[in-house]
């Protein structure tokens, strides 16, 4: 006589076809993980065997069996009307005697006399196909108190195998309906309705990149989460800086967290409330907490050996971190050794924003839709639009084009089954279902990085596939221009040797928003002013703090997107121009006529008004070189017009803790003005190396103003006396030894430009990342022509 309950900490990773992956999982990670102080709530389940033999009674597999013979489950009226039918048959069928006494026995023996509350969660297995996978398609049920109760959701829980969606799933993936089983998973409850709970995968669902824990969290239950119903916190943890004991987090995002689900007023069941306006402005977890849950999902990705999907909870009352779920990530780690981009060949009006999900561009008409019974308007190739999505709506998901939703954060529901059906999401819009016309040709566009755009009308793009494998060998490195650390993970998937150019004005540009004067003197400023900062770094105490922590979160993101290779990092290079356009910077910036040639640069950090302001830049990439660790990080300065200015800002940097030299830190200028080529010998004595920026070097060489549209053509990096100065810049640093790279546009715009540097025997050449393999393969072709 097969078993019908087992404790979950007799379970193991052999027992998934008895109660299925997410109890045997549960069963695993308390027999191993404890001692590695991961903590499990323990329980107990129902069989396979048990679920089987109830489903034998009065006949009712061979009545299910039949209604679902011959279902079109793409008539989603006809599945939804058989669904309903078959999960009232079962709850009318009542749990075998045996079965009923069972779980009274398991009950009383857990409860041991107390009133506690558990969660009845639903585990599928498939008879013999234990692989197969069956997440998030059943019922979950909170808060449960008192065995009537537990014997009631175990009913529900049963008929929940038989949702729309699940039956859907196995006609699309070919599985028999009888093959698969259900055993309910009885798990004592963590009280994270007074705390908080999240989603964590031990990779980054967008790009795949594999050093990186990434975690989401918001106040209350962690079904608001998992739904999309909230736009939760978001985090993303280092994992080499974890192994050594180094400062770990690389940035956290603040979810605006607007509802949380907490117990019900009658102690069962659970109930929806608002966040008060003081937690949503503040994150619901600290780093220590970060890094703790970090640390977890490590141990539980080597145990499993393999990419992970974990649900946490934060029990409220005794402060402690909870495992209540771990499974294998199935999309990602699933990748093979291409990438697919995509790339706008036109843009329109922004209709709406959110984040993005799935770095690609879909295109087609608008559904707005409000309920689940209009689903049959969604036509195949159409753009779903709604407030959130749930499980019910899966089987018409895969006719979309693209998913945009109002709720919800990177690991909701919309998000994980855009992942799976690949096609691009926008969530988390707030405003998509008043903005988005329903009928009206829309273009939803993933590939710009964090934030994703709802454009209007269909829009051309165009698709590039690479294949990592067949990149050939080339006699020079080829490094990239990035600034925009939202795409450092998915830009670190193509062939690369590193960063050339990290620029500091698009994070402080769009991460920070603010002067750093401002933030400096914030306790002098404007009422009106104040007010306005205050919203930018919401959930940040300290105004100097965050600018420090956030241009530091930026740097980090790409110096772990890209180690070990080099990521050269310019100091930022803003005009007085640019930057009175931050929040408060008109109160501090000079008008100039040509600020292109005026108060930027170095003359900038060395100047008085500014050297507090330079010196938080320095705080910044301290952190990330020491105490994160991340010492393939290193420094160039930009537009250094004389030798006498170099000196300065390099006594500057050293006595603000960047010494050349210490910890291995390199120093870098950027080679654009004609000086710096000129007189290269003299200023290599105070730097390791050059980088070449062509497009300064141009317009000063040839005197141009190359944002004037009237003598456009004359610009062009290929002319002879650009070349003479290019030419200095390389010989000298070849005969010092030292690096000599270029960062400009010109060898993105131009491959007989980037032929000729590889020439003249250039270290390295730094291209945008959407003309990297197309340079790539054309030097190839050159070097072995």
């Amino acid at each position: 006589m097969e078993q019908y309950i087992l404790k979950l900490d007799e379970l193991g990773m052999g027992d998934v076809e008895r109660v299925g992956g997410k109890n045997a999982s549960l069963g695993e990670m308390l027999a191993n993980l404890e001692g590695l102080g991961v903590t499990v709530p323990d329980g107990f389940a129902t069989t396979a065997a048990a679920y089987r033999d109830f489903m034998a009674q009065e006949g009712l597999a061979d009545r299910i069996r039949e209604v679902l013979q011959d279902l079109d489950v793409d008539d989603v009226d006809k599945l939804v009307e058989t669904g309903a039918a078959i999960r009232q048959w079962i709850k009318e069928t009542p749990l075998q005697p045996r079965l009923n006494e069972e779980i009274r026995k398991a009950w009383d023996e857990m409860a041991g006399g107390r009133d506690i509350a558990v969660a009845v969660r639903s585990s599928a297995t498939a008879e013999d196909l234990p692989e197969a996978s069956f997440a998030g398609q059943q019922e979950t049920y909170l808060n449960v108190r008192g065995i009537a109760q537990v014997i009631e959701r175990i009913h529900d829980v049963f008929a929940s195998l038989f949702n729309d969606r699940a039956i859907a799933y196995r006609v699309h993936h070919g599985f028999d309906h009888s093959q698969v089983a259900l055993s309910a998973g009885i798990q004592h409850m963590v009280r994270s309705d007074t705390g908080a709970s999240g989603v964590m995968f031990t990779l980054d669902t967008e790009s795949g990149f594999r050093d990186v824990v990434f975690i989401t969290a918001s106040w209350g239950l962690g079904e608001m989460v998992v739904q999309g119903a909230v736009n939760p916190d978001e985090f993303y943890v280092y994992k080499p800086a974890l192994a050594a004991g180094k400062r770990a987090l690389l940035r956290k995002t603040l979810g605006s967290k607007a509802i949380k689900m907490v117990h019900g007023d009658d102690g069962h069941g659970t109930r929806t409330i608002d966040v008060p306006t003081a937690d949503r402005g503040r994150f619901c977890l600290d780093e220590a907490d970060v890094e703790t849950l970090a640390r977890h999902a490590v141990a539980i990705e080597k145990h499993y050996g393999a990419p992970m999907d974990i649900e946490w909870g934060k029990d409220g009352g005794d402060g402690k971190l909870y495992i209540l779920q771990a499974r294998p990530e199935t999309v990602q780690s699933r990748q093979g050794r291409s990438i697919l981009r995509f790339k706008l060949k036109d843009r329109s009006t922004v209709i709406a924003t959110g984040r993005s999900i799935g770095q690609r561009i879909g295109a087609g008409t608008a559904r707005i839709i409000s309920d689940v019974k209009e689903m049959n308007r969604v036509q195949p190739g159409d753009v779903l639009v709604a407030d959130m999505t749930d499980p019910d709506w899966e089987p018409v998901m895969k006719r979309a084009a693209a998913i945009v939703t109002n709720r919800g954060g990177r690991t909701c529901h919309a998000a994980i089954i855009a992942r799976e059906l690949g096609i691009p999401a926008v969530v988390g819009c707030g405003d998509a279902t008043d903005k988005v016309q329903d009928g009206k040709p829309v273009t939803v566009s993933c590939a710009e990085g964090d934030t994703g755009f709802i454009f209007d009308g269909r829009l051309d793009y165009e698709e590039q596939t690479i294949e990592l494998d067949s990149m050939p060998d080339i006699p020079v490195k080829i490094m990239m221009n990035v600034g925009n650390p939202d795409r450092a993970f998915d830009f670190a998937g193509i062939p690369h040797r590193g960063v050339g150019l990290a620029r500091l004005e698009f994070i402080i540009n769009r991460m920070i928003g603010v002067h750093p004067r401002a933030l400096l003197e914030f306790d002098s400023l404007s009422d009106d002013l104040k007010h306005t900062i205050s919203q930018q770094m919401a959930g940040y105490d300290d105004p100097v703090e965050f600018f420090v922590e956030k241009l530091a979160e930026g740097i980090s993101t790409i110096g772990a997107a890209f180690a070990p290779h080099p990521v050269i990092v310019r100091l930022s290079d803003f005009k007085s121009n640019e930057y009175a356009n931050l929040i408060g910077g008109r109160e501090y910036e000079p008008h100039e006529e040509n600020p292109m040639l005026g108060f930027r640069g170095a003359s900038r950090y060395v100047a008085e008004s500014f050297r507090p302001c330079f010196e938080l830049e320095c705080r910044a990439l301290r952190r990330v070189r020491e105490e994160m660790g991340l010492e393939n990080v290193q420094v160039m300065v930009p537009f250094v017009r004389t030798v006498a200015e170099a000196k300065k800002v390099v006594e500057l940097l050293a006595a603000n803790g960047l010494e050349r030299g210490k910890h291995g830190l390199k120093l870098i200028m950027m080679c654009e003005i004609p000086s710096n080529a000129l007189l290269a010998e003299e200023f290599l004595e105070y730097f390791d190396g050059m980088s070449i920026g062509s497009n300064d070097m141009t317009q000063l060489t040839l005197g141009l103003d190359r944002d004037s549209s009237i003598i456009a053509d004359l610009f062009d990096e290929r002319d002879g006396a650009v070349k003479a100065l290019l030419h200095m810049a390389i010989s000298a640093c070849r005969k010092q030894g030292k690096y000599i790279g270029i960062c400009g546009q010109g060898p993105s715009d131009h491959a007989d430009f980037a032929q000729w540097l590889l020439e003249e025997g250039i270290e390295s050449i730094s291209l945008n990342p959407d003309t990297v393999v197309e340079t790539w393969m054309f030097l190839a072709g050159q070097a072995v022509g």
